[in-house]
């Protein structure tokens, strides 16, 4: 699955600002938009996306298991997906995911299903979101391998072994919160690194991501931040800066749902 390094993240951005949020990144060269159903915007990005190539688009949603009929799963996975269709203005999707992970559900008979919607040209890819690795486990070991595992992943929450792992599954594990609700963006050997090659904070775990190869999807809306954020590709950081941002690691999340299953 070819997916560009720095993408868009659109959650908590709605309405006329979401679609000039979309517009405006275009313009400046990204290509991956990231959205969710409960974000309730892909009308809006239906706007900003109009008139552009969708062969050059990388778009990804999330539906979560709620909006699901128990009792009628497989009809409900579909409608949930041409809902999403028919909201963005397009005939495919290139990632669906499985937005939270709740074992009170059948995940491997959802994830069924969403292989079909693969099969009938709906999606391109099918995913999930906020797995661990026991619970991608429990997929492999039913016979079903997602395309993607999208997480938040930043140097205070560096999942080392669960990045690894998807490695070896050839999962792709894609990041969100890179900056940890700008927590992190705080941090002084992050502004120290930073100084060296002119750069921010935010720059520099951009850079650190891109140069492990885990695509991530930061969240902007003004143009300085939407420029900065793709401006990562003129510099490298050296394996002992590398090694420091591996250190930051203090296992903390920033998102966490009330029903979140992390410590499975």
């Amino acid at each position: 699955m070819k997916i560009p390094l720095i993408g868009l993240g659109t959650w908590d951005l709605r309405g006329h600002e979401c679609t000039q949020t979309v517009k405006l990144a275009l313009e400046l060269g990204y290509r991956h938009i990231d959205t969710a159903h409960v974000y309730e915007n892909h009308e809006a990005i239906q706007k900003g996306i109009k008139g552009f190539d969708r062969k050059q688009l990388f778009i990804t949603s999330k539906f979560p298991l709620e909006m699901l009929d128990a009792e009628n799963i497989s009809s409900s996975i579909e409608e949930s997906c041409d809902l999403a269709l028919k909201q963005l203005g397009t005939d495919y999707l290139d990632l669906y995911l499985i937005h939270w992970p709740h074992r009170t559900w059948p995940i491997t008979e959802i994830f069924k299903v969403m292989e079909t919607l693969v099969q009938k040209g709906k999606i391109k890819k099918a995913g999930v979101s906020n797995f661990t690795i026991h619970h991608l486990e429990d997929l492999l070991n039913d016979g079903h391998k997602p395309a993607a595992n999208q997480v938040e992943f930043h140097p205070y929450l560096y999942q080392e072994e669960l990045w690894q792992y998807c490695k070896v599954e050839q999962i792709q594990l894609i990041a969100y919160r890179p900056f940890g609700k700008g927590a992190v963006l705080k941090d002084p050997i992050l502004k120290k690194i930073g100084s060296s090659h002119e750069k921010n904070s935010a720059q520099v775990i951009l850079r650190w991501l891109v140069q492990k190869e885990i695509p991530t999807i930061p969240k902007a809306s003004s143009e300085e931040h939407l420029a900065e954020n793709l401006d990562v590709f003129d510099f490298e950081l050296s394996a002992k800066e590398m090694h420091e941002i591996d250190k930051l690691n203090q296992d903390k999340r920033y998102c966490k749902a009330d029903d979140s299953e992390f410590e499975y």
